[in-house]
């Protein structure tokens, strides 16, 4: 084959680097031998199988914007992303919900310097992700997590914007926010985000979003059949079927490759229709970011537990057992990671609620024994779970649709500031720490009540509940109450204010005064704190 090429390639005046969209048809009649090229372009639209990754990426060229799938590394086209690393395209736009790891999935394209810029919602792990936007190197759009899916779900739905209450009053509606820095991060941005049209719709304040498109999307599947149909297993489904609709030429990387008419229609998640290039690499291989098992003593949630004292308990436990109390029996609830998933853990015994997870899963699980870990069931903090019998798995935009739509009943999550009006602050310092808000703030945004928890003071001793904060915003007014080690505080939407309702045991008035930055007002029926769990 390589002595066919290389001759074609003089014959027909073709260069080899060409020749990597070329598929070459040979025929013997005889002692004869008959070549035909015939371009990746030329394919008939039902020809979609390709036999190698190195030809399905080929004609991916430099300049263009890219949509990739996946969540963390679950549901990731690492394979193909290899596959384009060594194709060597340069100055791509990439649309990604983050970036995977330094060694894995996108961080490859970004170690080598193909990528210019970057559309996610979160920068995650990713140090090479954090520190070329630092340092100048390279532009990133920072979107919320649910924007992002619905921005490109209307892409390929054809709606070229929408108007979404995430981020209204913060700095993605301002404008003006760092997407480029100077050259080693000195001096003034060099670019810097557009602001967005803003209406009031039924009194709520909304902003215009703009749909996404790519010439090129690339997509992780189970299984596809030879039309393009797709499966996708576990919770790496995520991006993957909203990315697909949004590619002009979308690129699946499968694990399995079927005949058509294997899948009965009702069980296709995404239909052929989106998918243009088929491709099964010779060998499969996945990570997990964050193996999290429970061993096989260990006591489930929801199961009774010896009762603790509260004068035992440390800060963290404070915070979570107190936060545990937040839930009602039969609520849908979305948990931020760390503190507020934990809570989870002191649910009282025959209650259920159905835990959400932003990455596509409702009915959210334990932690898996060790034997049943699976790369391709997580939940959004990349930790490996569990399904429940009443467990449903969808896609991102879904997930996210669910959240905008008002369906959960509670969200709990982390803070780096509050505002005694109820701002929240939790996704950047700039020019220090760069995570993205991920999905924060479509859940702040969603209408449900908003629990936030977080240690009292900053390490330093600074304050963290103000009168106004002092960093980005992700989320104007949303707070409905604070959870701390040493109280609890209510805030008021209506009168912009906040009340202080429950002290620590052991703890004074005077105490929280001192810690506290923000002007506030005691509840007539100001109560000690209880704890879950706690005699």
């Amino acid at each position: 084959k390589a002595t066919v090429s290389v001759l074609y390639c003089i014959k027909m005046n073709v260069s080899m680097r060409a020749l990597r969209s070329t598929v070459f048809r040979v025929e013997r009649t005889g002692g004869m031998v008959a070549v035909s090229r015939r371009w990746a372009s030329d394919r008939k639209p039902s020809d979609k199988v390709y036999d190698t990754l190195e030809e399905a990426v080929a004609d991916i060229p430099s300049g263009s914007t890219l949509l990739v799938g996946g969540f963390g590394l679950c549901g990731t086209p690492h394979a193909t992303i290899q596959a384009l690393q060594k194709q060597g395209a340069k100055d791509l736009t990439v649309v990604s919900n983050n970036a995977g790891v330094d060694d894995w999935g996108l961080g490859l394209l970004l170690q080598t310097r193909q990528v210019k810029k970057m559309i996610s919602s979160y920068v995650g792990e990713n140090k090479t992700f954090e520190k070329q936007y630092l340092n100048g190197e390279l532009e990133v759009e920072l979107t919320p997590q649910g924007t992002l899916a619905e921005r490109i779900r209307a892409g390929g739905a054809g709606i070229p914007a929408f108007f979404t209450p995430t981020a209204a009053g913060t700095v993605i509606e301002e404008g003006n926010f760092p997407t480029k820095y100077g050259k080693d991060g000195e001096g003034e941005p060099q670019v810097v985000s557009k602001g967005r049209e803003s209406r009031v719709i039924d009194g709520r304040h909304y902003i215009l979003e703009p749909a996404i498109k790519g010439e090129f999307a690339i997509v992780k599947a189970y299984q596809a059949d030879t039309r393009g149909n797709l499966r996708f297993k576990g919770t790496a489904r995520n991006f993957n079927p909203a990315v697909a609709t949004a590619g002009k030429i979308t690129i699946a990387e499968v694990e399995e490759i079927v005949p058509a008419g294997t899948f009965k229609p009702e069980d296709v998640h995404l239909p052929g229709v989106y998918v243009q290039r088929i491709v099964c690499p010779p060998k499969y291989e996945k990570k997990i970011e964050r193996r999290t098992v429970r061993k096989e003593t260990q006591v489930e949630s929801n199961e009774e537990v010896e009762l603790k004292d509260p004068t035992t308990l440390n800060v963290r436990e404070r915070i979570v057992r107190r936060a545990a109390l937040e839930f009602q029996d039969g609520m849908y609830v979305n948990l931020g990671i760390g503190m507020p998933t934990m809570a989870s853990n002191y649910l009282p015994k025959g209650w259920d609620i159905e835990l959400q997870s932003e990455n596509g899963l409702l009915g959210m699980g334990p932690y898996p024994l060790e034997e049943e870990a699976d790369a391709d069931l997580i939940n959004a903090g990349k930790e490996t779970v569990s399904y429940l019998p009443s467990s449903a798995i969808f896609g991102s935009d879904q997930s996210f649709a669910m959240i905008r739509g008002g369906h959960m009943h509670l969200t709990i999550l982390g803070g780096l500031q509050v505002a005694s009006n109820g701002d929240l602050a939790n996704w950047i310092i700039p020019k220090k720490m760069v995570k993205g808000m991920g999905g924060a703030m479509d859940l702040v945004s969603s209408g449900s009540r908003v629990v936030v928890t977080m240690e009292h003071s900053a390490k330093n001793g600074g304050h963290k509940i103000l009168d106004s904060c002092t960093l980005p915003l992700t989320g104007k007014g949303v707070v409905d109450r604070v959870i701390t080690e040493l109280a609890v505080f209510d805030c008021n939407k209506e009168t912009n204010t906040m009340t202080l309702v429950e002290l620590a045991p052991g703890v004074t008035e005077e105490q929280v005064k001192e810690a506290t930055g923000a002007t506030y007002s005691v509840s007539p029926d100001l109560k000690t704190m209880s704890f879950a769990g706690c005699f």
